[in-house]
């Protein structure tokens, strides 16, 4: 009898490339399908895997100059098996992009694909491409991930099913492939500068003015489905009583969580999402770079800054891509003034609740202006690294349209990062919050702080408010109780919610630092933090009611 040959087994691809080439739109594009979350090989490196019917794509974390970042330690740590690897550069930087991928795939099977193929001046001539092909090794493929044809994915299964080799030398990239975006005026870099500022505030300001406007219809009408439910839970027995139904039960929060928390995470990463798929979130980064040098941070660190605003826990994780030397002082700018979507809502709350929503522009100025100056004088002292930051060139950033499919994949990365590391901790915290008080633990907690807010030209009332804040950041609604916003002058509930928002990182953010850094490092920043927040404090409060502000 002739023996069958057993089916060869279908083999995963690994897309090896920098960010922003496009890795995942183009996996997507293959594959007709969404990303899976996994881990590959048992590594703690968070992949994104979309099965197909030859085997599954998987994306792995964008490469960045220098080699030193997390993502990029993490990426040498999947390239460790025998998967054929896609390469995919930018069309527009090929020398740049193919000088820092090969190195990593020199001498493995795979294939060589080149994204923003519409932003070539002219099309790649084809004995430009054959020479290319010849010099690398691999089959080579040109196209535009965001528009892919059928013809375009064809041209690709074929390739991945008749892999090369990749050379294991230098290359000479042939001429004709550089590009640059025109933008104007915006090529002037002050213009440039001003442009990527308003940018940065934008999707922040944009989202709570637009969750705030939605929330003022939808929280009566949530609160009244809920009202009858929490009548029922408080004649439950304690601890349930108070952990369901109590002041910061899981249940009373649920308003608060889905009427201001929930959408402005919802609409800030839709608006990150427009940013990051149309390539304005690298003009920001390009734009604000020789700006944020000084203080010890290059322009790409502000994309997982900007993230913060929505919420500060994948913004934490998405400092993976900064590199080693900045990453820290990036965390430390997040968990100091990259408001969140609960301290930007509760914030926004408590100021419209008491009438002084004007105090909303000089609390987002002083937030900026202190982050600053904590950025400045916490930049550490060493010398030469930095310099070999990737310096963003913005001649090099195209912008265009964002595709939908884009931004929703952007969208739900951030959403599934709050939903799985974010909701968990937060309830836990209204568990441990709501048994704290019903034993008197908070209540003793805010009487030890109550002399020390006499400092900062605040009641002793304004204690709990900045305690809960330092668990979670929705404690700052205890600042708009009515009796205690009455007495407060807009001095003071300016010098409260801003003492209250940054006297410490919230408890989720705390923890995630430590997961991804160290525990030691999460403790030095607390105590730093909370040593700089008390002495912004005072100056503010203190010299306002010098400048006759109080």
């Amino acid at each position: 009898m002739t023996a069958v040959a057993a089916p060869e087994r279908a083999r995963d691809v690994l897309l090896v490339g920098p960010e922003s080439a496009g890795k995942s739109t183009l996996a997507s594009c293959l594959t007709g399908v969404h990303a899976e979350a996994a881990n590959l090989r048992g590594t703690t490196v968070a992949v994104e895997r979309y099965p197909g019917p030859a085997g599954a794509i998987v994306d792995t974390p964008g490469l960045t100059l220098g080699g030193d970042s997390e993502a990029m330690r993490r990426t040498l740590d999947v390239l460790g098996g025998d998967e054929p690897v896609a390469a995919v550069v930018r069309a527009t930087s090929l020398e740049e992009d193919l000088e820092q991928v090969l190195p990593l795939v020199a001498d493995r099977e795979g294939v060589l694909v080149a994204t923003h193929r519409d932003r070539l001046a002219t099309p790649a001539p084809e004995a430009v491409l054959r020479r290319l092909e010849r010099d690398l090794g691999v089959p080579v493929v040109v196209l535009d991930a965001r528009r892919a044809t059928a013809e375009d994915r064809d041209a690709v299964a074929a390739a991945l099913g008749a892999p090369g080799r990749f050379a294991t030398g230098p290359v000479d990239v042939p001429a004709g492939w550089r590009a640059r975006q025109r933008r104007g005026p915006l090529e002037h870099p002050a213009i440039l500068a001003v442009a990527a500022i308003l940018l940065l505030l934008a999707p922040a300001v944009g989202a709570v003015w637009a969750a705030n406007a939605a929330a003022g219809v939808a929280d009566p009408a949530i609160r009244g489905l809920l009202d009858p439910l929490l009548a029922w839970l408080r004649g439950a027995p304690e601890p349930l009583a108070s952990t369901l139904a109590g002041d910061y039960g899981i249940v009373a929060m649920l308003p608060f969580l889905l009427v201001w928390a929930l959408p402005t995470v919802i609409l800030f990463s839709l608006l990150i999402g427009v940013l990051k798929a149309s390539g304005l979130l690298e003009l920001v980064c390009a734009g604000l770079h020789p700006l944020v040098r000084p203080l010890g941070l290059s322009g790409r660190d502000l994309a997982p800054f900007v993230m913060g605003y929505g919420c500060n826990v994948p913004a934490v994780v998405k400092t993976r891509a900064c590199a080693a030397c900045t990453r820290g002082q990036a965390v430390g700018a997040i968990a100091f003034g990259s408001a969140c979507s609960y301290q930007l809502g509760a914030t926004g709350a408590v100021l419209a609740a008491t009438g002084r929503g004007w105090l909303t522009a000089p609390f987002v100025l002083v937030l900026l202006t202190t982050t600053v100056l904590y950025a400045a004088a916490t930049r550490p002292r060493r010398r030469g690294p930095l310099a070999a930051v990737l310096d963003p060139r913005a001649e090099r950033v195209f912008v265009s349209w964002p595709a939908w499919g884009d931004v929703r994949r952007e969208a739900a990365g951030t959403l599934r990062q709050f939903a799985t590391r974010a909701m968990p901790i937060f309830v836990l915290i209204c568990l441990v919050a709501s048994l704290l008080q019903l034993v008197g633990g908070l209540d003793a907690a805010a009487s030890l702080l109550r002399p020390l807010m006499g400092a900062f030209g605040l009641p002793g009332d304004a204690a709990l408010g900045v305690v809960l804040a330092s668990v979670r950041k929705d404690g700052i609604l205890l600042l708009g109780e009515g009796s205690l916003a009455a007495s407060l002058t807009g001095l003071q509930l300016l010098s409260a919610v801003y003492l209250a928002g940054v006297l410490l990182p919230c408890l989720v953010t705390s923890l995630t630092v430590a997961r991804e850094l160290s525990a030691a490092f999460a403790l030095r920043l607390v105590a730093r933090q909370a040593a700089f927040a008390c002495g912004f404090t005072l100056l503010l409060a203190w010299g306002g009611r010098a400048a006759g502000l109080g």
